[in-house]
């Protein structure tokens, strides 16, 4: 049962980026299920299909389309096409991420600059090209971060520096939107049980999984409804005063210090099984 009134996103329209699964999706489907008609975007046409039928089935009114966010015209154009069916845009969600763990000795430049296209220059593309069609006074700007973006991590050199942009930009956007009365924030997840990132990127194993359980404080892996309980409160009346955040749903893992294996040299870290062998 969920602790906001059940209608109060009622009229609000959602546009979410990356919107087709994992915690973005729960976002979806919570702002749905509170009211909200609610478009999402990926690249992937299949999973767009999924994730707008998976809405529809919880009665939301929904709409996906196909959509690169490294495409600031074909963002654009997804914006016009949401506002056009249901009016000014009130909650803008930039989800979308991309990841893979490589050494920075054997990270490509190509491996560096695809992350840094996607989780940094496609968030600036959605909140930019959201502008024009933004509800003003009142909308609400949530981008996802992570937790690299402060606290450096083996093999994620290019995620640092991609994640530590959006925070800042998030706070510029802040300080530029709020006297037009967007409100920018950002959700910085922690470790989540059964997401995309874990399974596929992270690929742990289960001393892996257990290392991470006993590194959060709270001892426990979060879960997909604790980042949408997150982005309920960003996108409600008790937030009208927040501004500027980054929220950490993270079970308190970026105020500790987590277990990490002690690598003698580069040789080591590349034999670490998470790192990706082409990059």
């Amino acid at each position: 049962m969920s602790v906001f009134a059940s209608d109060f996103l009622q009229g609000k329209v959602a546009y979410i980026s990356g919107g087709t699964r994992g915690m973005n999706l729960a976002i979806a489907r919570a702002y749905g299920k509170h009211g909200a008609k609610v478009v999402v975007v990926s690249r992937d046409p299949t999973r767009c299909a999924e994730a707008e039928a998976t809405l529809r089935a919880d009665g939301t009114d929904a709409m996906a389309f196909s959509c690169d966010v490294r495409d600031p015209t074909r963002v654009a154009e997804t914006l016009k096409a949401t506002f056009d069916a249901y009016g000014p845009i009130d909650i803008v969600v930039a989800g979308q991420a991309g990841n893979f763990y490589s050494p920075a000795t054997k990270l490509s430049a190509n491996g560096f600059k695809t992350v840094i296209d996607i989780d940094l220059n496609g968030t600036y593309h959605v909140f930019h090209e959201a502008w024009p069609f933004l509800r003003k006074p009142g909308a609400s700007l949530l981008a996802i971060t992570a937790p690299e973006a402060v606290k450096p991590l083996h093999f994620q050199a290019h995620v640092c520096a991609a994640k530590a942009g959006v925070n800042q930009l998030v706070r510029v956007l802040a300080v530029e939107w709020g006297a037009d009365g967007v409100r920018t924030n950002a959700i910085s997840p922690g470790p989540i049980e059964g997401s995309w990132g874990m399974a596929n990127v992270a690929s742990p194993t289960p001393d892996l999984v257990e290392m991470i359980r006993r590194a959060v404080p709270l001892k426990r892996w979060g879960r997909e409804e604790d980042i949408a309980n997150g982005a309920l409160f960003l996108a409600s009346p008790a937030a009208s005063y927040v501004n500027g955040i980054i929220l950490e749903v993270d079970g308190g893992i970026t105020n500790a210090s987590p277990e990490t294996p002690r690598y003698q040299s580069t040789t080591d870290m590349e034999a670490d099984p998470r790192v990706r062998r082409k990059t």
